[in-house]
């Protein structure tokens, strides 16, 4: 019987670095708190900024 689990640790793991990368890249960037913020902001969505700019390149 499957209850639908499905293990996805590499993937979690490539995302948590891909995190704690772009946040430290936009917070030390940061020209203030606020700034920060929106820095901190971005490194949670970082992948999404990456597949529209790879579809823009694209052409798509």
């Amino acid at each position: 019987m499957s209850h639908g689990v499905h293990k996805s640790g590499p993937a979690g793991a490539v995302y948590g670095l891909g995190f704690i990368g772009a946040a430290i890249y936009f917070i030390s960037n940061a020209t203030g708190f606020w700034s920060g913020v929106l820095g901190f902001l971005k490194a949670l969505v970082w992948p999404a900024f990456l597949v529209y700019e790879a579809l823009k390149f694209l052409g798509v």
